[in-house]
């Protein structure tokens, strides 16, 4: 399907309408225009109750709904009643000349950001809504499956300081009848560039669960990354598979921290030791030889607790230190009941939100 490059932003705002872009911005240039007019004569009328500090907001409200050559045209308007202005005989001469330099100032800088956006393609309005789009997006790829009787699922996201995009995600689904797949991935970085590799990522990782053998998910995750040939596009990830039927699991790990089982007959936590392999992406023609797995049974009242390092690591500790940490709360929550415990761990973690946090933890009643 070819989407018209011309409608591209208006769908992508939501918008139904056959207005032709350059007409509207035009009639936006119009209306910027008459109200820098409006402002002109006001202030010229009312020197001591109206700011010329009111063409700065039609400067950055100019720059909010134009780009290009019709945010020139209004800002040109703007410059020429700015001038005009400080030549009029009523108009305060004292505090003109600052004015004059601050607006000048504002629109350099705002058409300095326009032309970046526009090297880009991406009006502002657009690529605000990108970014929205963006952060739904990851959203609906870390939403869990609804799992059988007898089992439950719940995990925790937290961007670094609170953001909306974070380096980690989670993708989960029940290919086929009494199988669940569950991946938790690491991506280097942080924030708006981490979030963009991760919805890259998370986007081919989900198309992978199910569709290709269990041993084979981390080799074709590794190859999908090579191909991207990103600069700094390596990630960590770990895979599980379990059958629900029997609760036989096996996990491979890309780099990654180690899954964590709790044994309810044992009444402990117990680190799911024997999968190993390399980063993702890193190095090419990896296959399952190259990304041994764990394999272990969930009984009734057991669990088992996937993290990233973003959980266990804090500057100044050793990452065992991190994981005894970890376990500790874990321990809590097995004798309070897992229900809600993957964001009462996240908040714990060590590193507090000075790094990207993700917890998947599934359990067996």
């Amino acid at each position: 399907m070819v989407i018209d490059a011309a409608l591209a932003p208006r769908r992508l705002l939501g918008r139904d309408t056959t207005t032709p872009r350059p007409t509207r911005d035009w009639a936006m240039v119009a209306i910027i225009v008459v109200l820098t007019a409006s402002i002109t004569a006001l202030v010229l009328r009312f020197p001591h109750s109206v700011s010329y500090a009111a063409f700065v907001f039609v400067a950055v409200a100019a720059a909010a709904v134009l780009h290009g050559t019709q945010l020139l045209a209004s800002y040109v308007a703007l410059g020429v009643a700015g001038v005009s202005s400080s030549l009029l005989p009523q108009t305060p001469k004292h505090t003109m000349g600052s004015f004059l330099v601050v607006l000048a100032g504002t629109m350099g800088v705002l058409l300095v950001a326009d032309r970046r956006r526009t090297e880009v393609g991406i009006p502002a309005a657009v690529g605000t809504s990108m970014l929205v789009d963006l952060r739904e997006r990851l959203r609906a790829q870390g939403r869990l499956p609804v799992l059988p009787a007898g089992w439950n699922l719940d995990s925790c996201i937290a961007p670094a300081h609170g953001d909306s995009f974070s380096g980690d995600f989670v993708v989960a689904d029940c290919p086929t009848a009494g199988t669940l797949e569950i991946a938790v991935v690491d991506v280097s970085g942080k924030g708006c560039t981490a979030g963009s590799r991760s919805l890259l990522l998370g986007g081919a990782l989900s198309g992978l669960l199910g569709a290709v053998e269990p041993d084979r998910f981390l080799p074709s995750a590794n190859q999908h990354l090579v191909r991207q040939g990103w600069s700094e596009g390596f990630a960590t990830a770990i895979h599980a598979a379990i059958d629900l039927d029997t609760g036989r699991f096996s996990v491979g790990s890309a780099g990654h921290p180690a899954a964590v089982h709790f044994q309810a007959g044992r009444g402990r936590w117990q680190p799911v030791s024997g999968a190993s392999g390399v980063l993702l992406g890193v190095l090419d023609r990896q296959g399952p030889a190259d990304y041994p797995r764990a394999h272990g049974v969930m009984e009734r009242g057991d669990a088992l607790l996937l993290f990233t390092d973003g959980v266990i690591e804090a500057p100044g500790f050793d990452l065992l230190q991190g994981l005894d940490r970890l376990l500790g709360q874990a321990d809590r929550a097995a004798a309070t009941g897992f229900s809600g415990a993957a964001g009462r761990l996240c908040a714990a973690a060590r590193s507090g939100e000075t790094d990207d946090r993700a917890i998947v933890l599934l359990w067996r009643t």
